[in-house]
């Protein structure tokens, strides 16, 4: 029997009306499959026999995301150590990362419960910080790090280095440091490249910097980049997936590499990368 646990976005009404469509189509396969959602969650979407007390650490099969990109690559997050796959039913504006359109949920989920999928992994990176003599992990990215100024600062002067190597100072509002996955969301809108996600690359995207020497970098994904910040600086934030974000203090270091796992993302073989680019990015399947 296959486990699957559903991670809606409660946040968006289409959720509701997603999760009914779910719990009809599974409602005589109970010999086949178990639902699992948080408690919580189950009852507020009125499915009280789904929920459980402790999803974090459930046996589970898959995970299936009911959102857009952000919602999937917060439950990749969270089951990605763990080694566990997920799925997004996309109910978002673009919905890249998603593979499940709303007119073909049903037959995806036949798919899903007869292993008919293929399991992708993409790399996930890691960001730590180096202030006031410590040095901590602050947290995990599929998509991206962004270290960018809050509120009301001013540019800020940065200094990057790549493995020890000093590559460049200068002044931005910002820094994107991404996997080849999130190439096509924060990265490209501050001029990046895209890169097909089985690329084993890290992007290094300036953030409308305020010199000419400054231009996207890629590079090799097992390599480290170490960002300092100029010590007059304050109100300066450093974010991973654009959902969880940590401030930082004048003159830290930041450091971000490559995570020790990857996630492992569903996808189905008859959707092609680049016809999503076209669909999705260019609006344009032909």
């Amino acid at each position: 029997m296959k486990t699957i646990a559903i991670y809606p976005n409660i946040n968006k009404d289409e959720s509701a009306q997603v999760m009914e469509r779910i719990r009809s189509y599974f409602a005589d396969k109970q010999d086949r499959v178990r639902i699992v959602m948080s408690r919580s969650i189950a009852e507020m979407f009125n499915c009280p026999e789904y929920g459980i007390d402790d999803l974090d650490n459930e046996p589970i099969d898959l995970g299936l995301s009911i959102g857009g990109d952000g919602t999937l690559l917060g439950v990749c997050r969270k089951l990605y150590t763990r080694k566990i796959p997920a799925c997004g039913i996309n109910i978002g504006r673009v919905g890249f990362l998603t593979d499940i359109e709303l007119t073909e949920l049903e037959s995806r989920l036949d798919n899903l419960l007869n292993g008919e999928y293929q399991v992708v992994e993409r790399t996930v990176i890691s960001g730590s910080v180096l202030s006031q003599g410590n040095r901590r992990i602050l947290g995990h990215a599929i998509n991206d790090v962004v270290i960018g100024k809050g509120g009301l600062s001013r540019m800020l002067s940065l200094s990057m280095r790549i493995d020890d190597t000093m590559i460049n100072d200068y002044k931005a509002d910002g820094v994107i440091v991404s996997t080849a996955t999130g190439s096509t969301a924060y990265s490209l809108s501050a001029g990046g490249p895209i890169v097909n996600p089985s690329v084993p690359a890290l992007l290094i995207t300036p953030i409308c910097p305020h010199t000419l020497d400054a231009r996207p970098m890629i590079i090799p994904d097992d390599e480290e980049v170490q960002i300092y910040i100029a010590a007059v600086h304050q109100d300066i934030q450093m974010t991973f997936d654009g959902q969880e974000s940590f401030q930082l203090l004048p003159g830290d270091v930041v450091y971000i590499r490559k995570g020790k796992n990857p996630a492992r993302i569903i996808k189905f073989g008859d959707k092609n990368y680049y016809d999503t680019l076209k669909s999705k990015l260019w609006g344009n399947s032909k």
